[in-house]
């Protein structure tokens, strides 16, 4: 009988459906917070659920040589190393969709408590001071609702400000003018544009390379006078001491913050600023939504254990136990694919077709389709926010539309997949194959044959093809003490449009991708990791 170990607080009933499925449980809600006691004991169990109080590290993973898979209740796992986990094969879920309304909603209840100063109000009156000028509000109704976000939670947050009879815009690079309509918010092009015009900013992004520090000291100060900030989202997309310093100044009216860039928050430069409402990151604390993903956990970890099933995973795909020896390879492709696509992309994505030619036409192509959804969609929404199972759910929410196309084998390969990505600006596409030694092979980008290996880091150029960009890429690199692993090259015409495609053995970071793009021939460069 598989054994799962809880060492954090889930209900009751949780636990109940662990047995109920054949499950052996462990329940130690404390045991979490006492990592020496937990890695003594990690290595007795097929299973652990955890919430954020358990940090699994990669010193706790080598030491747990029985598990098999870790549950996560709720959306977030920076607790939990996944390389590590995926290294010694140990499978990582969250719950991805359990607290959504719980957040949006405290989102709201945060825009509420800052237009009327609630908290200074209670604690005013309490203290006997009946301040009634004091705490002069403002309506919310007929108000310009900013949301910087506009995915699952965002567009909870956009449905209840319009029923509350507020203006939505939002600003989100992958919000299609269709979805948009749909949501009924005005969609915003550039950040700044959205922090002008709004009264009131919440933020419902996760926290990636692309999103960290979004508001910056400079744009805080483009923020509409007299303009109220809430953040229920991410520590780290916001300077908040900047945020301070704009409370003191009066360029904005308030804020409030219920989560923060250090946690547990002790000490924050916006807890001696005036009119801010600070909460100890309860956007997922409700009853509903810890019940919600504690169930979904157990359930998805239950199915796991008893049956091989995979569900809402984060690192490998869900597939029957059947399936997963003839799918994986083509499961990696099309999530590298997808992968390419996503990094490469930096347009509003309308549709994607995916094309399966010969054999892999003839599979499962479910999970094939969700991993190239999930791959196209991490850069944006980040590690954590989608997965195999979660992937069409999100495309749809984002205006997505998905086509899968089977063909016959037809030119040099005889089993391959091809993605095209239509945005509105342009339609690009990327194909690969698996060989004969079971790895996968780009071979045509943009309708540009090639051959190329995917690697962990890689470098991706568009450039004009003149002699000479070979040697002067090389000798860039080599300058910029980047070592080349692979190159392939390929091009549409003589003296046209060209490609080349480096593996390289160390991520080209800002700088060097900067110092790269100088290069004459060079029309575009992209760092991309795998």
């Amino acid at each position: 009988m598989p054994k799962v170990l809880i060492s954090d607080e889930l209900s009751d009933a949780a636990a109940q459906i662990f047995r109920d499925r054949g499950v052996e449980v462990d329940f130690q809600p404390k045991l979490g917070k006492d990592p020496a006691k937990l890695a003594e004991i990690i290595g007795n169990y097929d299973g652990l659920a955890i919430r954020s109080a358990t940090k699994v590290t990669a010193d706790l993973i080598a030491k747990a040589g029985n598990l098999r898979v870790i549950g996560r209740a709720g959306i977030g796992v920076d607790n939990v190393d996944i390389p590590a986990a995926s290294a010694k094969g140990i499978v990582v879920m969250n719950t991805p969709f359990g607290n959504s309304i719980t957040t949006a909603e405290h989102a709201i209840a945060m825009m509420f408590a800052v237009a009327r100063q609630l908290p200074a109000a209670d604690a005013s009156t309490r203290a006997g001071l009946w301040e009634k000028s004091r705490f002069m509000g403002v309506e919310i109704t007929g108000k310009t609702l900013g949301l910087i976000g506009a995915g699952n939670i965002g567009s909870v947050v956009a449905a209840r400000a319009i029923g509350l009879r507020m203006k939505v815009i939002a600003y989100d690079p992958f919000l299609s003018a269709e979805r948009a309509q749909a949501l009924g918010i005005e969609r915003i092009e550039e950040v700044d544009d959205l922090l002008a015009r709004a009264d009131f900013v919440t933020l419902h992004v996760p926290k990636t390379e692309k999103t960290a520090g979004i508001l910056s000291a400079e744009r805080i100060a483009r923020m509409k006078p007299g303009a109220r900030l809430i953040n229920c989202a991410r520590g780290g997309l916001v300077d908040e001491a900047a945020v301070a310093e704009a409370l003191r100044s009066g360029h904005l009216a308030g804020a409030a913050f219920d989560v923060f860039a250090v946690e547990p928050a002790k000490e924050n430069p916006l807890f001696d600023a005036p009119n801010v409402v600070c909460t100890p990151h309860l956007g997922a604390s409700t009853s509903e939504a810890q019940e919600n993903v504690a169930l979904q956990v157990a359930e998805q970890m239950s199915d796991y254990l008893v049956s091989g099933a995979i569900s809402n995973a984060l690192n490998a795909p869900s597939v029957t136990a059947e399936e997963a020896p003839i799918l994986k390879p083509w499961i990696g492709l099309a999530e590298m694919l997808g992968s390419f696509a996503g990094q490469v992309t930096e347009h509003a994505i309308t549709g994607i077709e995916i094309e399966y030619v010969g054999e892999v036409g003839q599979l499962n192509l479910k999970p094939l389709t969700a991993a190239l959804t999930a791959g196209l969609l991490r850069p944006l929404v980040g590690e954590g926010g989608v997965n195999m199972v979660s992937a069409p759910l999100v495309a749809r929410e984002r205006g997505v539309a998905i086509a899968e196309t089977r063909r016959d084998a037809q030119g040099a390969f005889g089993s391959y997949i091809r993605l095209i990505v239509t945005t509105e600006n342009q339609t690009r596409s990327v194909a690969g194959t698996i060989y004969s030694d079971g790895k996968p092979r780009f071979i045509q980008i943009k309708g540009i044959n090639l051959e190329a290996e995917p690697m962990a880091h890689m470098l991706y150029t568009t450039n004009t093809d003149t002699p000479g960009y070979i040697g002067a890429l090389g000798t860039k690199l080599g300058a910029l003490g980047i070592n080349i692993a692979t190159f392939a090259l390929g091009r549409a015409e003589k003296s046209g449009e060209a490609i080349a495609f480096l593996g390289v053995d160390e991520p080209v970071g800002a700088d060097a991708l900067a110092e790269i793009a100088t290069l004459p021939q060079i029309r575009h460069a992209k760092a991309l990791r795998f």
